[in-house]
């Protein structure tokens, strides 16, 4: 097959995620391309995309798209389609809100100029993330339900991400599958900490939906009690206001921000992990940190309840920063348990989340779906089939 991914941020998790799809699409004898935004990334971007770039046929473009709804948004989908017609594509694939409205379009767009494209989306949280009965969220649940009759067929990572998009967008009648994230054999390597690691370790974006300042805030909690040390790995837009937030709580000499790296650099920076996110769908890092044999103190969200299911790892409420600066104590105060309370959920994670599972499950899912005919008004269709 000829395979496009469309995606707007390369950063995070989604990346993790379509980078090692493609990669293995790519060994499996397909010819496969990536389409992402040129207006977000951070340090390791160029890297991680150099690396890819000799195993993809249909290369690397990058085009400006924009995070928010704006009028940048016809020119994105116009030149979407552009790059798409250019490659003769059995399927292109969408990731993200953006990511999914762009290839979603630009599959109706070639079916106006003649050429059938099956067109897929997997979420990774998107539209869905913003907070319900807002201008933003009404306007993309909108879109959602609106771009579903372009769909050839939506995946998604958790049983969570699929209960929540039926519940806001409804009405669906695109085929559905759910299909977890999944890791790769080096990623099972145990991690060892280095002789200045933390206590603490956060690796992610930072912004207000990782809950960042809930962990800060937990931390000065405890260090009323007890010394504690943290690293707070990854770059945002919030990244300034974190720093001054940890000023402002007397953590300079206790919390370093590093900046983006590898998570598989990052884990020898802590002893235990912490994802306090607000909000999530299928977060890679819960994955990796459990691989890796890192104690883990999660937040009660998203699909982090399935990754943990059957096992005896406690999760904690999102924003509750009471609750976290105790998790934090207990699990210091008791690593032998914490380490073995890791043990068990990587065992759990290694027969259960793989990379060639998953690749196994969404290429069978390309192959079986069919092509659905959707019907836009007139002017959207002259708009794709015929500028350009």
């Amino acid at each position: 097959m000829r395979i496009l991914h469309c995606f707007r941020a390369p950063v995070g998790g989604l990346f993790r995620h379509v980078l090692d799809l493609a990669e293995a699409q790519a060994s499996r004898g397909h010819d496969v391309g990536i389409l992402a935004g040129s207006t977000a990334e951070d340090r390791l971007t160029a890297g991680k995309f150099a690396a890819l770039a000799p195993k993809l046929t249909l290369g690397i473009a990058r085009i400006p798209m924009k995070r928010m709804p704006g009028m940048g948004d016809f020119a994105a989908v116009h030149a979407t389609f552009r790059h798409a017609r250019q490659l003769d594509l059995d399927v292109i694939h969408g990731h993200g809100a953006k990511g999914g409205a762009y290839a979603r379009l630009a599959s109706y767009g070639l079916s106006v100029s003649g050429r059938d494209v099956k067109s897929f989306y997997t979420p990774h949280g998107g539209s869905l993330n913003f907070k319900p009965g807002t201008l933003e969220s009404k306007f993309l649940l909108s879109v959602e339900r609106n771009l579903d009759s372009m769909t050839t067929g939506i995946i998604f990572e958790s049983e969570y991400a699929a209960q929540k998009y039926a519940l806001h967008v409804g009405g669906m009648v695109a085929p559905q599958r759910i299909i977890p994230n999944g890791l790769g054999t080096s990623d099972f390597t145990p991690a060892v900490a280095d002789a200045h690691a933390k206590d603490v370790l956060f690796v992610g974006e930072l912004r207000q939906l990782k809950g960042v300042d809930v962990l800060l805030k937990a931390i000065a909690d405890v260090r009323r009690s007890r010394a504690i040390t943290a690293a707070i790995v990854g770059s945002g837009p919030e990244g300034e206001d974190l720093r001054s937030l940890a000023t402002s709580l007397g953590l300079d000499d206790v919390v370093h921000f590093t900046g983006a790296m590898p998570a598989r650099e990052a884990f020898k920076l802590g002893r235990v992990m912490v994802v306090p996110s607000r909000a999530e769908s299928f977060p890679y890092i819960v994955l990796e940190a459990s691989a890796a044999g890192l104690p883990l103190i999660a937040t009660n969200v998203g699909g982090i309840p399935e990754i943990v299911a059957g096992m005896d790892t406690q999760l904690i409420e999102a924003g509750d920063v009471d609750q976290l600066a105790r998790a934090l104590i207990d699990t210091l105060d008791n690593m032998e348990a914490a380490r073995e309370r890791a043990s068990r959920l990587k065992a759990k994670v290694q027969t259960t989340y793989t990379v060639s599972a998953m690749t196994d499950a969404v290429l069978d899912f390309y192959e079986k779906a069919e092509i659905r005919r959707a019907q836009l008004p007139l002017r959207a269709s002259k708009l794709l089939g015929q500028r350009g």
